[in-house]
Order: C-alpha cells, then sequence, then structure tokens
C-alpha cells in the first residue's frame, strides 16, 4: 500500500473510524489512537517488537477491535529535516507494515517526540525512569498522532 499524506488519509476514512498512531521504538512499539472526531490522540498501549509479520497481526487485531482505518507513523527525520537512513528504514517499515495490516499509511515527523514525553514524565509527573520505559514508547504515539491531528485538522 502507497504511504498517504495526513490530509489524504483522513478524507479516506469511513465516518467513525479511527486513526492509529505508532512510535516504532527499539525494544517496543507505541500505539496510540484517535477518538471517532479525529480531534484527540490517547495512548493505547506497547507491542514487543520482534517479526512484523508477528507485530501486524497484533496490530491488525487492536485495528478490527477500534475501527482503525488509518495508521500515522513516526518519521525519524534528522534534526536539520533531512531523510536519513533512519527515516528511510522507518519508510520501509511503515509500508511493509501498512500491506500486511491492510490499512492505508502516513507519516509524520516524529523528531524529538520521545525527548518531549521523557522531559514531561520528569519535570511534571516526576516518574522514575523504570516506569518511564514502560509508558514512553505509547505516549510518543499519542503526542505525533496528536500533532498530525492537530495539523491536518
Amino acid at each position: 500500500m502507497p504511504l498517504f499524506n495526513i490530509p489524504e488519509l483522513r478524507s479516506a476514512l469511513r465516518p467513525g473510524q479511527r486513526l492509529m498512531g505508532i512510535d516504532p521504538g527499539q525494544k517496543t512499539i507505541g500505539l496510540a489512537l484517535s477518538d471517532v472526531s479525529l480531534m484527540l490522540a490517547s495512548p493505547c498501549t506497547t507491542v514487543r517488537r520482534r517479526k512484523l509479520s508477528l507485530v501486524a497481526a497484533e496490530i491488525a487485531e487492536l485495528a478490527r477491535k477500534h475501527d482503525v482505518g488509518g495508521l500515522v507513523g513516526g518519521l525519524p527525520l534528522s534534526l536539520d529535516g533531512s531523510f536519513g537512513p533512519a527515516a528511510q528504514a522507518a519508510r520501509d517499515w511503515m509500508m511493509n507494515l501498512s500491506q500486511q495490516v491492510g490499512l492505508p499509511a502516513a507519516m509524520w515527523d516524529e523528531r524529538l517526540s520521545s525527548s518531549a514525553v521523557n522531559r514531561m514524565l520528569i519535570q511534571d509527573v516526576d516518574m522514575t525512569r523504570q516506569r518511564r520505559e514502560q509508558v514512553v514508547d505509547k505516549l510518543a504515539a499519542a503526542y505525533i498522532l496528536q500533532a498530525a491531528l492537530d495539523a491536518s485538522a
């Protein structure tokens, strides 16, 4: 499946469908869901990173359960905005995931999303490092999805 831009992806949704945000971390993949009005992103869960077919099956099941019509993956552009090897790998992974799950996808700039979430968890919530490791990926997925929703509203 091709990758869409966010406005095209939103317009392809049926009324009442949600978007799923995806932050592919090194150990876990964070997932977030939009509300049906596509205004608010909320953290959902994490999936352990392993073989793509296993991850895709788990994400596809969640997508069916929550009536998800599209995926929004984090795109790790370089700090200067250039498209480097990490961004290419994330794009390829997202295209393969989209194809295996059977849902259209779009990519959204995720630069510093995990850093922003970690900073918030330390400063505002005073969360321990161990607890942050458990929640940072799904919160980063919500951060990425919310930015995409806000920019395309």
